[in-house]
């Protein structure tokens, strides 16, 4: 298993259960809700295991990646948007299912989502895959999983985090648990817990 190719898959199908709510007959307010909240708990769980597992891991190793400035941008950047998708999620739950102030809030969520997803794929995951071993992408993809799938059935609350707090708090130098242990694995095939030897790729300033 690898993280990076964890997220796109659940990235994936975020889209595709935006685009079954699009396509969903109207009248269907029992259906509709019933596929909202499944997709409320997997935007949720996502988030929330990105900024337990994966984010701290890019934090310690990234270089930036693609138009990302620095690591800390890409993660500052990351958990905005997760605070506006909350946001979003919290406003359909709030309104009537149906009703014109609940579809604005459901496109709003995509919006959202949709953002940060393609400049977490351009940058975030870009950059882990060119910094962090595959043993490490391999064990924080386990952990990932593991909580996600505790939580699945019920979902999570829903936590807006400081950006600013979360870098100074998630940022350091020292190894995780789960970094540990990919170390010892990475010994075993004789590699190291940084895989790349330079910074990661980055785009030029025209780009923009």
């Amino acid at each position: 298993m690898d993280i990076t190719d964890v997220i796109q898959h659940q990235h994936n199908e975020q889209r595709r259960m935006f685009a079954a709510l699009e396509e969903w007959p109207r009248d269907d307010h029992e259906g509709l809700a019933a596929v909202w909240k499944r997709l409320a708990i997997l935007l949720e769980t996502h988030a929330e295991a990105e900024e337990r597992y994966f984010y701290p891991e890019l934090l310690r190793l990234g270089t930036g990646g693609a138009d990302a400035e620095s690591v800390e941008e890409e993660v500052e950047d990351a958990v905005h948007d997760h605070n506006e998708i909350r946001a979003a999620v919290r406003r359909v739950d709030e309104a009537e299912t149906g009703s014109d102030e609940w579809w604005t809030a459901v496109v709003d969520a995509n919006v959202h989502n949709s953002d940060h997803m393609g400049e977490e794929e351009r940058q975030d995951l870009a950059d882990f895959r060119q910094q962090a071993t595959l043993e490490l992408r391999h064990e924080i993809a386990v952990s990932f999983l593991r909580y996600e799938s505790l939580k699945a059935a019920t979902g999570i609350p829903s936590v807006d985090k400081d950006p600013d707090e979360y870098i100074d708090e998630h940022r350091t130098d020292t190894p995780s648990e789960t970094a540990q242990r990919a170390a010892e694995l990475a010994k075993e095939s004789a590699t190291t817990d940084r895989a790349g030897d330079g910074p990661s790729l980055t785009a030029s300033e025209d780009a923009d």
